[in-house]
């Protein structure tokens, strides 16, 4: 037997479980609608499309686009969203010195990769033509894009002229984002992204952290990337990078390297051998959050502000349908790339 047919047997011999939502998550997603329906939201919108965190009307989009629930967000609050996204003075990273205005708020007024590729992806689940309202967004990513396919939301990364500081963060959600919409309707450069994405991806093997000077503090987070946690917001673990993996490959008709996803998928298939993901962390303990203080003013606070729904999906150590159901797809996935000869062995 090779190793690709028994890869392929451990992938197939995992049961496929079938969670639902509590009757508590399905109260806390009708809660998070109507809060985005509420004026409260508009003007929370009208202030800052992003801040604080993390109980604004972006973490609310977010959580329930990752739920699969993007059709519950109310259509007052996504055209609030695109034009407080349009709104932003500032549409580029500012990378060298100069590029940031006069007067512009650098944690404010400016937007980072991440954020990008978060929300454009919830702004399609919900129907809008993202490409058409916010036609400057597929454009940032690739003119952002480093040498070896990856991307970094640290504007200093982009200065460092001896080495590649890229971050597996700030590459994942433009790299799902991009993977959205119809093929044919790639340009080249679009494209061209996906490729290198992809083989940053790859060359990273979905689980290791940078071999740089710059982002050496990446190396000590890596260890984390292969526990498990939802939401992910803006956060990585190894079920996202392999579940957009295998998507490029299905459909690019690319080839992905054995050695590209076999430790990611040797330690799934070891840690959770009945098919049911469970948190083993939550990603955003411990962030900092920009919030309006009573005298109007926008001031850094350690504590961050959650909701009733982000606490009852993100519990460590519970079940989580929704990373179970996105390893589900990865594993008939990466069965589908065997049989028809797109994952290649070394």
């Amino acid at each position: 037997m090779t190793a690709l047919d028994d890869l392929r047997r451990r992938l197939a011999d995992v049961p496929d479980p079938q969670l639902t939502h509590r009757t508590s998550v399905e109260r806390g997603i009708a809660e998070s609608a109507q809060y985005l329906g509420s004026d409260a939201a508009q003007r929370s919108l009208d202030a800052d499309a992003y801040w604080p965190k993390w109980d604004s009307p972006w973490w609310h989009m977010l959580l329930l686009h990752e739920m699969g629930e993007a059709r519950r967000i109310p259509e007052r609050a996504v055209t609030r969203m695109v034009a407080a996204l349009d709104a932003f003075p500032v549409k580029i990273f500012p990378v060298a010195p100069g590029e940031l205005p006069a007067g512009v708020d650098p944690n404010r007024d400016v937007l980072c990769h991440c954020a990008l590729g978060c929300i454009a992806q919830v702004l399609a689940a919900c129907g809008r033509d993202v490409d058409r309202e916010l036609p400057w967004i597929r454009p940032w990513f690739v003119r952002y894009q480093m040498a070896d396919g990856g991307l970094n939301c640290d504007d200093t990364a982009y200065r460092c002229s001896d080495e590649c500081p890229s971050s597996m963060v700030a590459t994942i959600a433009p790299f799902e984002a991009m993977l959205l919409g119809r093929r044919a309707g790639w340009t080249a450069e679009h494209a061209a992204f996906v490729e290198r994405a992809a083989g940053f991806l790859i060359e990273r093997q979905l689980m290791h952290g940078s071999q740089t000077r710059h982002n050496a503090a990446e190396r000590t987070r890596e260890h984390a990337w292969r526990e498990p946690c939802f939401p992910r917001f803006y956060f990585y673990d190894v079920i996202r990078g392999l579940a957009a993996l295998v998507r490029w490959s299905e459909i690019t008709d690319r080839p992905i390297p054995l050695r590209a996803l076999a430790g990611v998928v040797d330690h799934l298939l070891a840690g959770f051998p009945d098919g049911t993901i469970r948190h083993q962390r939550l990603a955003g303990d411990g962030i900092g959050t920009w919030a309006r203080s009573p005298s109007d003013d926008w001031v850094r606070h350690e504590a961050t502000s959650r909701f009733r729904l982000l606490d009852l999906v993100s519990a460590v150590g519970q079940p989580c349908p929704y990373a179970t159901r996105q390893w589900s797809a990865a594993r008939h996935g990466v069965v589908r790339l065997i049989d028809r000869g797109l994952i290649v062995a070394d």
